[in-house]
């Protein structure tokens, strides 16, 4: 079986900007509502968006009870109170539905839909400034992991965000591609 192929990963001076694109089979709007709405978001990102939806607004990125149960101990390395894992965040871009830009922390994401016949490129940029508690590779393959849950979730199947065999084999490789 050919390893699944991930995400490219480049450096600009410090930062690490990570970039994963997922062809899906459904309209953008489809997959607007997925990266933009708290009932969508629970099931392939780790925390709820909270805010409102216009370029500049401040917002608040506060975990999943699950996220909290399932990977608290990183979350608490991160620096987070469990009780409050909250991080604050700024609303950068709202143009639906074609480009959602956000930052939480030292992370800034973009997500552009652009249409794809009668579905949707997905791509995710993610330019973060400091690593996870275990390093970039963590950071990659998180990352790496939700975004296959997005298209899990808009295909209405279900991915394991917390699988430890397949993130540490992906931690492996981001490790040696970084």
């Amino acid at each position: 079986m050919m390893p699944e192929s991930l995400g490219e990963v480049t450096r600009d001076g410090e930062i690490v900007v990570l970039r994963y694109q997922r062809t899906l089979t459904h309209p953008r709007e489809t997959v607007w509502r997925a990266i933009t709405e708290s009932e969508h978001l629970r099931h392939w990102f780790p925390a709820d968006i909270i805010g409102e939806r216009t370029a500049g607004a401040e917002l608040t990125i506060t975990f999943w009870p699950e996220s909290i149960e399932q990977a608290g101990s990183e979350i608490e390395a991160a620096g987070l109170d469990l009780d409050d894992a909250s991080l604050p965040g700024r609303l950068l871009t709202w143009d639906p539905p074609h480009t959602f830009e956000f930052t939480w922390e030292t992370e800034q994401l973009r997500f552009d839909l652009i249409p794809d016949g009668a579905g949707t490129l997905l791509t995710l940029t993610v330019r973060a400034e400091k690593p996870a508690p275990r390093g970039f590779a963590s950071t990659a393959t998180g990352y790496h992991l939700c975004i296959d849950a997005l298209v899990a979730h808009v295909h209405e199947d279900r991915a394991d965000l917390f699988d430890a065999e397949r993130t540490a084999a992906l931690e492996t490789r981001y490790a040696a591609a970084l």
